[in-house]
């Protein structure tokens, strides 16, 4: 390694973060960008309550997004069989902690499952199909596609 040589890129300049860290940072981007529209559908239809019950989905859902990518780049480093075991009592653990948010307030009056289960069920589903287009599935780019540089 020459003086001065990142240790974190390759040769095209690009970093070279974990793929799960990469694909999961893109989802939540995807997130962000379109929860004001589906914050807006849940407030004009059910009202504050409505609004409050799409907010929580949406983090539950990008929060379960992270915090996958997160199991999957710990166990990763370690062994596949801890990989394994991992991503599967991860999955366990994440779905206690959707259930343990939804338990205490599932019966308050604002709280309705409506649009709570329509953000939680179709975000997940619409993320997940609009990354589909941005994933790379071959070695040279593990994670998202490179995108084309523009000439100049």
């Amino acid at each position: 390694m020459r003086k001065g040589e990142n240790l974190n890129s390759n040769e095209t300049g690009t970093d070279n973060t974990a793929p799960e860290r990469e694909v999961a940072s893109d989802l939540f981007r995807r997130g962000v960008i379109v929860s004001p529209f589906l914050l807006v559908i849940c407030l004009s239809f059910w009202g504050l309550g409505g609004l409050a019950c799409g907010a929580i989905a949406l983090g539950i859902v990008l929060a379960n997004f992270l915090a996958g990518a997160w199991v999957i780049e710990w166990a990763v480093r370690i062994s596949p069989q801890l990989l394994m075991g991992a991503v599967l009592g991860g999955f366990v653990i994440r779905m206690g902690v959707i259930t343990g948010v939804v338990l205490p307030i599932r019966n308050s009056d604002w709280f309705d499952i409506v649009p709570f289960a329509a953000v939680l069920i179709f975000l997940h589903l619409g993320l997940l199909i609009w990354e589909m287009r941005y994933v790379s599935a071959t070695l040279s780019y593990p994670g998202l596609k490179p995108r084309a540089k523009r000439q100049k």
